[in-house]
Order: structure tokens, then sequence, then C-alpha cells
């Protein structure tokens, strides 16, 4: 029996694998994994020889290449290393009201959205469950070091979870009934996967779903997204009203300010045409740059312009402060800049 890494593994997994041991060490070996987060040598309620037993049976998915600490220590971002020597991102932020991170659900990406620096590497695969929740884990734990809680999860970094979805959905499972992050702090977002939005409609957990919208025209969005292409805004919209029928829970459009692109009063009135009927939340992301793509994000002025037209136009949102830009901490911008072979060493942030 093998596993890509130890969050693969299940109950019923290590039962097997300590089949030979008696039985209340898999219920530690489970809490050690789980409840602590911590690592095998650290499990001083377990004899070593089991610890290095397990240790060398139950490795780490994540391999650190490079952390980047930014804004006076509240953002963290890691790129990790996989077995394979595929690399992956993801960012902590900590807030004055809650703590969040930011995980990856794909090597890569292939919905090819221009403006996004994972886009324009492309697609290396999927993850697995177990790559999924380590890096929940691993927030979860250095928030802790640093006297948080890790409130919330989202689904917004690398790749798009609904394109993997049952790994996706797994991991979303373990970090709800393991982990003991509720339902209602884990966000999926996608950039409109039809299918996907389908099938969370119909699962059992209330999480939310976040739609990185962008363009609320079908022309201009399928520049933008090319997903658009294969379900246009009609059909997507249907599939979210569906959604907000069966779960009641508020639906979110994530909207990042490209400066010229979709900033115009225009794109805010189509904006909100779209969103009312769903009774839509919009978030305004300042868009991060990104060497392969030449426009800028919106000026301060231009979005607080945008956000006025939504507000004057029935529409409720939020302007996300831009977190990280320093740090490189929009997707994949931390892994274009350490391509394989020429990684940094992990430097020493001063911990605040």
């Amino acid at each position: 029996m093998t596993a890509r890494s130890r969050y693969d593994w299940t109950r019923a997994d290590l039962g097997e694998l300590l089949a030979d041991e008696p039985r209340y060490r898999v219920d530690q070996v489970w809490q050690g994994l789980h409840d602590q987060g911590t690592e095998p040598e650290a499990w001083s309620n377990l004899p070593k020889a089991l610890r290095l037993r397990v240790a060398d049976a139950l490795p780490s998915a994540l391999a650190p290449v490079a952390e980047s600490v930014s804004d006076d220590g509240e953002t963290v971002k890691w790129l990790w290393s996989l077995a394979d020597g595929q690399r992956i991102e993801t960012v902590l932020m900590h807030y004055p009201d809650r703590t969040t991170v930011c995980v990856s659900s794909q090597a890569g990406c292939a919905m090819a959205c221009g403006f996004c620096a994972t886009g324009q590497a492309g697609f290396d695969r999927h993850l697995t469950t177990g790559e999924i929740v380590e890096q929940v884990v691993r927030a979860r734990r250095r928030s802790a070091e640093a006297g948080k809680r890790l409130s919330n999860v989202v689904f917004m970094g690398m790749g798009e979870p609904f394109a993997n979805y049952d790994r996706t959905w797994e991991a979303v499972r373990r970090i709800h009934d393991d982990l003991g992050l509720g339902a209602r702090h884990l966000t999926l977002s996608t950039v409109g996967v039809v299918p996907g939005i389908r099938r969370l409609t119909d699962a059992d957990l209330p999480v939310n779903l976040a739609v990185s919208l962008h363009v609320a025209n079908d022309a201009e969005r399928d520049e933008l997204v090319p997903i658009n292409r294969r379900y246009p805004l009609d059909v997507l919209a249907e599939a979210c009203a569906a959604y907000v029928a069966a779960t009641r829970r508020r639906l979110s459009f994530e909207w990042a300010l490209i400066d010229g692109v979709n900033d115009s009063a225009r794109h805010a009135r189509e904006l909100a045409d779209y969103a009312r009927p769903l009774r839509a939340h919009v978030n305004l992301i300042p868009l991060n740059p990104t060497p392969g793509y030449p426009v800028r994000g919106t000026s301060p002025e231009g979005v607080r312009a945008f956000a006025r037209h939504l507000d004057e136009l029935g529409v409720n949102a939020t302007v996300r402060r831009t977190r990280g830009t320093d740090i490189d901490a929009a997707c994949g911008q931390l892994r274009a800049g350490h391509q394989a072979g020429g990684a940094s060493p992990v430097p020493s942030p001063t911990r605040r």
C-alpha cells in the first residue's frame, strides 16, 4: 500500500500500517497529524522507534523552496516542491478579525486566463487530497506560532478547484471533519466551471461559492476568461441561481479590476445587472501585475469610483486590499520567479 503523502492516508490506511501495534497507536498518530499538525518526531507519546517508522512511511508532501513575508508579518507566502518536483503556492493572511489561508488545488492551471500568472504558465497536474490538506495544516501551524487561530480556508490559489473536483471535495471534507474548520468558513472559487457548481449545489456541506467573474458580457469575457466560451454567462447564472436557491448561501463574485479593461461605468452597469438577480456580493480586487500581462491594475481612485457606481446601482461591493504585492502574492507569481533549477534558498523572515 502506498500513498503520496501523510495526509492522503485515511484512518483505515493507518490501521493497516500499524496492524501490529495496539489500536490506540492509530488514534495517537491520527491526533498527531490532525489535532496537533506536527511532525512525527514531536509526538512524545509514541516510542522513538515507532515515530521513526511513521515518519518513514508517511512522508510530507511539501518541501519548502521559498518563503516570503510582507505587510509587517501579516502575509506569508510559501512556494513548495512536491514529490515529483512540481511546485505550488500557499498564502497565509492575518486580518484583525480572522486568519485565512489561500490554498492551491492544482499545479498550474488549464483555464488560460491571460491576466493570471498561473494561467500563463499552463497546467501540470491535479493535486492529491493530501497535498491540499497539508497546505492547511502547515498554515495552521504557522498561525499558532504567531498566537493566532486559522479560521478560514479559501480555494483561490493555483488551479481551478472544480477541474479537480473529487480530490478537492475530499480535501474539504477532511478539513471540515478532521481539522475542525466549519463549512461556512470554507470557500471554493471557480472561473465558471458549471458542472462543478452543480455538484456543489447538491453537496452535503454548506461551503461558500465564489465565482471569478471579471467581465459581465460574453464578448469580452470570452477573451479574458476563455472557459466562458464553453459556459457562457446565461448558463453560469442559471447554475449560480440554483446554488443560491438550494443552499441559501450568499454568492460572491470576484472582480479583478484591470485598468482600461473592465473598470468603466459600462462595466459596472453590466456587473450590476448580472449580480442583482442573484443577490450576489462583489469583491473588487485591484489586479496584481504579472510579467506576462502588460495591463496594470486599476488605480485606487478608479477602484473607489467603480465601487461607488455599484453602490448607486444597488450592489453590495467590498474593496479587498491587495496583500503581498512586494512578495509576488498573486497566484503563480512566486513560482514564476523560482523556476526549477534556479530556486533561492528559504530565507529566515523576521517573525513579528
